[in-house]
């Protein structure tokens, strides 16, 4: 059985575009699933909104990324992890290439990332190159990373001693078990980060990174562009329940 496991803060804007999504996913693959919305300490309509859609929600108040993905991981039930942010749509396509991964002996892997809306021109001149860089390096992107339960539970999940980039480590431990795919086909994710933050911001963000190395990821403050307060999206995606999302008919 997949399990589709959505860590989630204050998602009540996304994250049924997110759930919609991996419903129509999951009843166009030949086998079982679940959703498991972990949500960590949201003070909005998230758990409410994930309920109707069908997922069972977990309750967290850690509001680290990594604790929340692994107390999904806990109370799902499938022999397949599949991590999915709720800002992020996937599409049966994707979903199917990374079971097939999984039933051909991959351990784990992740995706190509295509962003929603519009990009700054930093963003846009980056991103190509930022995919690029994890595809080379076989590294999962964080909106989308999936591996076996069994490979999930021999490297010990997500490392809860880091805040940020908790992808790449569990990317490089699974990489260690065994084969490690990066997939073809796509995931989009929502560009509001990109839009929310300047490319100054992002810069003096990421030159801290460099010189503080491991550490600086070990350390909530600071890391405002994850937990910090929630700013507006200068061109939110509006999506209605009611309408397919016409996002999944972009991946590729």
């Amino acid at each position: 059985m997949i399990s589709f496991i959505v860590p989630a803060y204050n998602e009540e804007k996304l994250i049924a575009r997110t759930l919609v999504a991996l419903n129509e996913a999951g009843k166009r693959i030949d086998e079982g699933y679940e959703i498991v919305v972990a949500d960590d300490a949201s003070t909005d309509r998230t758990a409410d909104l994930a309920r109707t859609l069908g997922a069972r929600v977990v309750k967290v108040t850690r509001r680290q990324i990594a604790a929340t993905r692994n107390a999904g991981a806990r109370a799902s039930c499938g022999d397949k992890l599949i991590f999915v942010d709720a800002d992020t749509v996937v599409s049966a396509e994707v979903v199917r290439a990374a079971v097939k991964a999984m039933k051909g002996g991959a351990v784990g892997g992740g995706s190509a990332v295509i962003f929603d809306g519009r990009l700054p021109r930093y963003a846009e001149i980056i991103n190509p190159a930022l995919v690029r860089v994890f595809r080379t390096l076989g590294l999962a992107c964080g909106c989308f990373v999936f591996c076996t339960r069994e490979a999930f539970d021999k490297v010990g999940g997500f490392d809860e001693e880091l805040f940020a980039s908790e992808e790449i480590s569990i990317s490089r431990a699974l990489k260690r078990l065994g084969k490690f795919i990066v997939l073809r086909q796509s995931v989009i994710t929502s560009g509001r980060k990109l839009r929310m933050y300047s490319g100054k911001e992002f810069l003096r963000l990421f030159g801290k990174f460099m010189l503080s190395g491991r550490k600086r990821l070990k350390q909530r403050d600071g890391l405002e562009v994850w937990y910090g307060g929630r700013r507006d999206d200068p061109d939110p995606i509006v999506f209605s329940q009611r309408e397919p999302s016409p996002e999944i008919e972009l991946s590729v």
